[in-house]
């Protein structure tokens, strides 16, 4: 078994007045000299609203209206129709990059 090597004594890290001033200094300086990035574990945060961005689609008349009647038969507007064949296909594709 191989001895694990000491952890480094971490900086600690600067209470910010505000997200931009944090944002400059994440901007200016390693995180690795304040975190164990070792010891990170992945978090969940079901309550956080996802930033939306605004976008303008040119799609075909016919796409639309094909668009309108699925949505119409699984009752659910079109446009979350159309998030939700996007989100499936993304999916699809990050796990077929991995």
């Amino acid at each position: 078994m191989r001895a694990r090597t000491p952890i480094a004594k971490k900086k600690p890290t600067p209470e910010f007045q505000s997200e931009d001033e944090e944002r400059e200094f994440w901007a200016e300086h390693d995180s690795t000299e304040f975190i164990d990035w070792r010891t990170a574990r992945r978090r969940k945060f079901p309550n956080l609203k996802p930033t939306l961005r605004t976008i303008s689609l040119r799609l075909p008349v016919s796409m639309i209206e094909d668009l309108k009647i699925l949505a119409n038969k699984r009752d659910v507007p079109y446009k979350t129709l159309v998030k939700l064949f996007l989100a499936e296909r993304l999916k699809k594709e990050r796990r077929r990059a991995s």
